[in-house]
C-alpha cells in the first residue's frame, strides 16, 4: 500500500510505501467499538455526586404534627419529594475504567491504521523542520490539508513546529510511541513523518 509523500508546503513530491505490519490488516469493527468503548470510559472522570436526604442540612425538625391538620404527614423538610430535598438513586463518584490488555491496543492501533490508509487518510511528509516557529509558515500546508482535525506523528518533538502549530486549531501532534487507536481514529487526517513511521514500525515489530 502507498501514500502521498509532502513536504512542508503541502506539494507532493513522490509516493511512499506504509509498512506492512502496521497496514496490512484486514479491520474488525466490533473489535474497534470494544476498544474505542475502553478508551472513552477511561477517559470519564466519574466526579458527578448528588446529596442524599442524609447529607443535606436541616430537616431535623417534623414539619407539623401527624395528624389533625388535613395536610399529608411528613417526617422531614428534606425528603426527596420536597423542593431542596435529597435525591434518590443519584450518581456517586465511581470509577468507569476498563482494562484491556497490551496486546488488544497494539492489535486495534493496526486495525485502525489499516482502515484509516484505505479510506486515504493517512499520508506522510518529509519531515516537520522549520527554520522559525511562525504560524504562517505553515498556512501552505494547512491549506492543503484542509481537513476538519489533523494529527501529526513524529518520532520526537520539534519546538520550532510545536511553536508554529499552537495557533491552529485543528493541528496536533503526538509521538509515535504514544500513538493510540483512539488518537488515530478521531482524526480527519494522519500525517507521519518518515522518521515517525520508521519509529513505529519498529516498535511493532519488537512487540510481536
Amino acid at each position: 500500500m502507498e501514500t502521498k509523500l509532502l513536504n512542508l508546503k503541502g506539494q507532493e513530491v513522490g509516493k511512499v510505501a506504509l509498512p506492512e505490519v502496521l497496514f496490512s490488516v484486514k479491520p474488525d469493527p466490533f473489535f474497534i467499538h470494544e476498544v474505542m468503548n475502553y478508551y472513552q470510559a477511561n477517559k470519564h472522570r466519574g466526579t458527578a455526586c448528588t446529596k442524599t436526604r442524609s447529607e443535606i442540612s436541616g430537616g431535623g425538625k417534623k414539619p407539623w404534627k401527624q395528624k389533625g391538620t388535613g395536610r399529608a404527614r411528613a417526617g422531614s423538610t428534606r425528603s426527596p419529594i420536597w423542593r431542596k430535598g435529597g435525591v434518590v438513586f443519584g450518581p456517586k463518584p465511581r470509577s468507569f475504567r476498563q482494562y484491556l490488555p497490551q496486546q488488544k491496543l497494539r492489535q486495534a492501533l493496526i486495525e485502525v491504521l489499516s482502515a484509516r490508509a484505505a479510506d486515504g487518510a493517512v499520508l506522510v511528509i518529509e519531515n516537520l523542520g522549520l527554520e522559525a516557529g511562525k504560524t504562517k509558515s505553515l498556512n501552505d500546508l494547512r491549506k492543503c490539508l484542509s481537513a476538519k482535525t489533523v494529527l501529526f506523528v513524529t518520532d520526537k518533538m520539534d519546538k520550532n513546529f510545536k511553536a508554529a502549530s499552537k495557533n491552529i486549531a485543528d493541528f496536533g501532534w503526538c509521538l509515535a510511541q504514544n500513538l493510540n487507536a483512539y488518537e488515530a481514529m478521531r482524526n480527519t487526517k494522519l500525517v507521519f513523518t518518515a522518521a515517525g513511521l520508521k519509529v513505529l514500525a519498529d516498535s511493532v515489530k519488537e512487540a510481536k
